[in-house]
């Protein structure tokens, strides 16, 4: 490791001990008592938390410090995947097992989805996308279930700033990508046919929490010749439901 990858891990590691010396009764505390729960020295805790509250990791309230909100942000953005990841991974499995093919899962973080689950079909060749891969929106199954579902019908901001060609079948005409997204929000299912890569076609369905909001999609991609589009759409659309009435038992109120 060079010198200054050394440093880098040393500064994450100090700024670690100090995000952790606090404590779920978050009344604040000042430089010395943080330094003392950190166990680092006063004057490295002070210039650490400037940093840190410069880029809103913490918050300074006069003389006392606090958890920032942005790492509220960051628990917020790690719930989700978490508890969907909970709800749909036996039900990718099951559809793994009765399609023979790739299943992916994946939610929209800004302009592209992120596929946070894969399983690897038994028929299928290798999946091209792997666990926290990003996928463009407009050129990819899983990316058209989730922005067919983002904004209302007719909001000339939901299509992606450029449709960049990723192979020649990628769609880059907004009218067209518009119709078929008006399509998929008619209670169709989203298909590539070798639009993200060539020779691959993939089915998606969006998946919606209980009360009715999107919650990311899910997909069965294999070659284009040996994908059985009619079982897959009949699976697919099954496991949408499943994996929404698994999110709402996650969700429930315990006693």
């Amino acid at each position: 490791m060079s010198a200054i990858a050394g440093d880098a891990v040393g500064v994450l590691d100090r700024m670690t001990c100090i995000l952790e010396a606090f404590d779920g009764d978050d009344r604040g505390m000042g430089i010395s008592e943080l330094a003392l729960r950190a166990g680092l020295p006063k004057s490295t805790v002070s210039r650490l938390v400037a940093t840190l509250v410069r880029q809103r990791y913490l918050e300074r309230d006069g003389k006392l410090i606090h958890l920032g909100l942005r790492l509220f942000e960051l628990g917020q953005l790690a719930e989700q995947p978490r508890e969907l990841r909970i709800a749909a991974l036996p039900v990718m499995a099951d559809v793994r097992n009765r399609t023979g093919e790739n299943v992916h899962l994946a939610i929209r973080d800004g302009q592209e989805a992120v596929c946070i689950a894969v399983m690897r079909g038994r028929a299928a060749g290798p999946s091209i996308v792997r666990t926290g891969g990003r996928l463009p929106l407009h050129a990819t199954a899983l990316g058209k279930a989730v922005l067919a579902h983002t904004a209302p019908p007719g909001d000339e901001d939901v299509l992606p700033a450029s449709l960049a060609p990723w192979t020649p079948q990628t769609i880059t005409d907004p009218s067209v990508l518009r119709r078929q997204l008006a399509g998929i929000r008619r209670g169709g299912l989203a298909t590539e046919a070798g639009e993200f890569v060539s020779g691959v076609s993939c089915t998606a369905s969006a998946i919606f929490a209980p009360g009715g909001t999107l919650a990311g999609a899910v997909s069965v991609s294999g070659d284009g010749d040996d994908v059985d589009a009619d079982q897959v759409a009949q699976v697919l659309r099954a496991a949408a439901m499943t994996i929404t009435r698994r999110l709402a038992t996650l969700r429930a109120p315990s006693d």
